[in-house]
């Protein structure tokens, strides 16, 4: 009988289940948006990950350890780790994530809300989110942000405005969450501004553009008028 070798039994970490996105009509356009606006405003910081719906690997040898979170960021990685793979062997990259964020929808909430809340402390996750775009059907709460202390999670004070906005500040991300009608958004302290979407920062270059045009036909509009203007009084001065 032939001899096994270490290929015919290396332990394989699937990238997908081929599964879709739970409750994809609802958490899709939320989960995109997220993702996005954070892949965007970490593009630049160093050795840093922004990703979501990736399994997360947890022990080594067994494929069915692993976590799906909606949305993680992990600081300080080896991000050929993560391109050598092309999954996270927490093994591997030698941390977990520094903060995860779930989006509630009608058949993952109580998974988040127990499961996934006691994996991510076990797991050394320093802050965990909950995103709830209903406003509390599922989560009970539009927003929960938690962090963790002595291997427990502990919430962060949440901030209630007078318009229905709630929101919290994430240390991890140095960025405050604001749930907001329905919508998560991010806004940065440091630069006082708010993170847009790929969607807004669309709209935004588009408006810029358009200025910048209306500008330059107006400065080529203005040095024309002035250009006749020189010419009348140069015609003027030799009558």
């Amino acid at each position: 009988m032939p001899t096994k070798t270490a290929a015919d039994t290396a332990v394989v970490y699937p990238e997908t289940d081929g599964m879709p996105l739970p409750d994809g009509e609802f958490q899709a356009p939320k989960y995109r948006e997220i993702v996005n606006t954070l892949q965007t405003h970490f593009k630049d910081t160093p050795n840093a990950r922004v990703n979501g719906d990736t399994f997360i690997y947890y022990q080594e040898g067994d494929p069915n350890r692993r976590v799906a979170p909606d949305c993680y960021v992990v600081f300080g990685i080896s991000m050929e780790s993560i391109v050598r793979y092309n999954t996270y062997l927490l093994w591997e990259i030698g941390k977990p994530p520094d903060f995860v964020l779930e989006i509630a929808s009608v058949s993952t909430a109580k998974t988040d809300l127990i499961v996934k809340r006691e994996l991510y402390a076990r797991l050394g996750i320093p802050e965990y989110w909950r995103f709830d775009s209903t406003g509390g059907d599922f989560y009970g709460e539009p927003l929960v942000g938690e962090y963790l202390l002595d291997g427990e999670y502990r919430p962060f004070r949440l901030n209630h405005e007078a318009d229905g906005a709630v929101w919290a500040h994430s240390d991890v991300l140095n960025l405050d969450l604001q749930w907001e009608a329905g919508r998560l958004r991010f806004y940065d302290p440091v630069k006082d501004r708010w993170l847009l979407s790929q969607e807004e920062e669309h709209v935004a270059r588009m408006s810029a553009e358009e200025r910048a045009d209306a500008e330059h036909a107006a400065r080529i509009s203005a040095e024309d008028r002035i250009a006749e203007l020189e010419s009348d009084l140069r015609r003027l001065r030799g009558e």
